[in-house]
């Protein structure tokens, strides 16, 4: 008896669109394309005026030229696409397309010039010549020119619509000046509702109605809104389906860790930039993290003496997350929209919604850490030395070494550090900068782990052993205080059903010293 081997075709490789934000380039030069133009035509179906608010390389780009090719009706570019049945080929719309990605400008003058470029780029295009002089009066003749040239309402599509007030957000003055310079642009739309069929706003940050859309409060916010979490972004079944060819190799379970998890209430989803890299590269690194995490963001959580466990925990109400202004950053609204914290859990109460947030995944836990420690340390090369040897300390169980180095740590922080902190007297800033330590390596650890006797300050998860850390502050000599703690109240109890070795740790702080001055050990074996 004979057998026959079934031969299966390998699966077909494409170029990777990294970097890539036009359709038809994408299209017609065999790159992967995710099809979002269902999600699309959802939108365009169930309304009018859209504002949608994603991290940076996110997609949103490509997402609005997706949208303005669909509506100039270029059907050859949507074959095969959800698209392609639904919509109606016999009808093309003019599209005015602004974007404020290029360049960097610093001044309201400045701001008014590259309207002014930009309209006058959009004439040229759809062939009408605007007569009026200010940038409202020729925004409003470009739209009533466009619809009477072809006898349809036009589509408005503005993309990055808040990068010049980002660009200055450490000038609060300057930065005044671009809201208000884009808000007496963006307030032409609404006086051209009747000839407008169609229009979209989106970028990073979602500024409130009141300083920004004062002049255009009629669009949909579709930034929370389930339908359309997975409008920008890659889905795990887009990752397993659209980019199969990419998967051997690559540990599947390790993709999903390192980059998937943002959530705006609906699918999850990666950020296309890191899968890509990934993709190209075959590395785990923080791909995204890496191409601009803004200083900004990282002097606004130590000037505010963050306590960095709670950035894995925070709670905040909806409206809270939509107060982000010039005038107004909350932590919580700056870390969800520029995408370090996204939601994981929704509670909805009489008269609000209260969010949970979290870190999206591995590569933004370990890396916001990471950039933490270094402005604490203000010698970055001294912390990217130090992480690793804490890992190969770890793997050793060396518990001398681990306490060598943490002390090491805390006396690299300059003194002034402490001068200026509020809370260097706190166990919270000790347990935030061991916290970091160790996040900053991408460990599984859990903060103030809840139990019936009460909280347990850090708990650690590695090399199939359990490690149960508590802190306190003392004056100079420890007292056994913490390691004490552990066992009274039990804290290893949850853990005990695991069969692995369970360390008890009491680390002491010197209020005086700012170091530590105790590490106590005991193992229990079972």
């Amino acid at each position: 008896m004979s057998t026959t081997a079934t031969l299966v075709a390998p699966l077909r490789r494409r170029k990777l669109p990294i970097g890539l934000q036009t359709f038809r380039q994408i299209i017609e030069e065999g790159y992967y394309y995710v099809d979002k133009t269902g999600l699309a035509l959802d939108l365009i179906e169930a309304g009018k005026y859209y504002f949608l608010s994603r991290p940076r390389r996110f997609g949103k780009s490509l997402l609005l030229d997706t949208i303005k090719d669909l509506f100039e009706g270029h059907q050859d570019l949507f074959k095969g696409l959800a698209a392609e049945t639904r919509w109606d080929w016999g009808r093309k719309f003019p599209v005015i397309h602004l974007s404020f990605g290029e360049g960097v400008l610093h001044s309201r003058e400045a701001l008014a010039q590259r309207i002014g470029e930009i309209l006058n780029e959009q004439q040229i295009r759809l062939g009408v010549q605007c007569q009026n002089q200010s940038i409202a009066g020729i925004f409003s003749e470009l739209i009533q020119a466009a619809r009477a040239k072809t006898d349809q309402r036009v589509v408005v599509l503005v993309d990055e619509y808040d990068k010049p007030i980002l660009d200055n957000i450490t000038d609060a003055a300057i930065a005044r000046d671009m809201r208000d310079g884009l808000r007496d642009l963006y307030s032409v739309i609404k006086g051209q509702d009747a000839n407008i069929q169609f229009a979209m706003l989106t970028g990073v940050s979602k500024f409130s109605k009141v300083s920004l859309f004062s002049g255009l409060n009629n669009l949909k916010d579709i930034t929370l809104d389930a339908r359309y979490s997975a409008l920008c972004g890659y889905t795990d079944k887009d990752v397993d389906t659209v980019f199969a060819a990419e998967l051997p190799g690559l540990d599947r379970d390790k993709i999903r860790e390192w980059y998937n998890g943002y959530n705006w209430l609906g699918t999850s989803v990666y950020n296309p930039f890191d899968a890509l890299l990934l993709f190209d590269t075959r590395e785990f690194r923080a791909h995204w993290f890496e191409t601009g995490t803004p200083t900004f963001l990282v002097d606004v959580l130590m000037a505010r003496h963050t306590f960095t466990p709670d950035l894995a925990r925070l709670v905040a109400s909806e409206s809270l997350l939509s107060t982000f202004d010039v005038d107004s950053m909350p932590v919580e609204a700056l870390l969800f929209q520029a995408g370090y914290l996204t939601i994981d859990k929704v509670r909805r109460l009489p008269g609000m919604t209260q969010y949970t947030l979290r870190f999206p995944n591995l590569e933004v836990r370990s890396s916001l850490n990471g950039a933490l420690l270094e402005r604490m340390s203000h010698d970055p090369a001294r912390q990217s030395d130090l992480a690793p040897r804490l890992y190969d300390l770890l793997l050793d169980n060396d518990f001398a070494g681990i306490q060598t180095l943490i002390t090491a740590f805390f006396e690299s922080i300059p003194n002034q550090w402490f001068t200026n902190n509020p809370i260097a007297q706190y166990e919270g800033y000790y347990a935030s900068v061991f916290y970091s330590y160790f996040a900053a390596l991408g460990l599984d650890i859990t903060c103030e782990k809840s139990s019936n006797a009460g909280r347990l300050d850090m708990a650690l998860r590695f090399n199939a052993q359990v490690y149960l850390f508590e802190f306190k502050v003392v004056e100079l000599v420890p007292d056994g205080r913490a390691l004490q703690q552990i066992k009274d109240k039990g804290y290893a109890k949850p853990y005990l059903g695991l069969g692995q070795p369970i360390h008890l740790i009491g680390v002491a702080f010197s209020k005086t010293s700012r170091s530590v001055v105790g590490f106590e050990l005991e193992t229990l074996f079972l």
